[in-house]
């Protein structure tokens, strides 16, 4: 199970809501591709064209408030996001990106430290958070094993899959 993600930072503010995550006018799709190739880009035209496979937001209070769409995590992980790291999150955010295996992390201090570009690098087993860039570590909550294995499985329904031994 992999659990240490290395990465580049994209930092963004207090109360990126799922609108901004993923634009309503892109919801007509469930194409994860499609949807990633639109995330962030009413916030940030250059996030999809840049973002890298591995790469960790980090945010401020109140990532993924709004509406309720599956559809912001979703495009968060597919573009290639490890991890997001925030101050907080909007509770129905924080269950549909874990429910998909989309790390998230809970740190005011990471939050408040990074830069966009400084390179990051998360343990989740460990629960250890270091910005490689500014050479700093940080504690965060470690989730439980069954929410590691879990987001190692990719997500509920293959987790689920799983335990059934289907």
């Amino acid at each position: 199970m992999n659990t240490l993600f290395v990465g580049n930072c994209w930092k963004y503010n207090d109360n990126v809501d799922t609108d901004v995550i993923i634009p309503a006018r892109y919801l007509n799709t469930s194409d994860e591709k499609e949807l990633a190739s639109h995330c962030l880009e009413d916030i940030d035209t250059s996030f999809a064209k840049n973002v890298e496979h591995g790469d960790i937001i980090v945010a401020g209070e109140n990532f993924g408030c709004g509406s309720s769409r599956e559809h912001a995590p979703i495009a968060i992980k597919a573009s290639g996001i490890s991890v997001v790291i925030a101050k907080s999150f909007a509770r129905i955010f924080f269950r549909n990106a874990i429910n998909i295996g989309l790390p998230i992390l809970e740190n005011r201090e990471v939050a408040n430290d990074a830069q966009k570009g400084d390179k990051i690098s998360v343990d989740l087993q460990n629960g250890i958070i270091k910005n490689i860039t500014k050479n700093k570590e940080y504690k965060c909550e470690k989730f439980p094993p069954e929410i590691q294995d879990l987001i190692a499985q990719g997500g509920l329904i293959n987790y689920t899959k799983k335990k059934l031994g289907v």
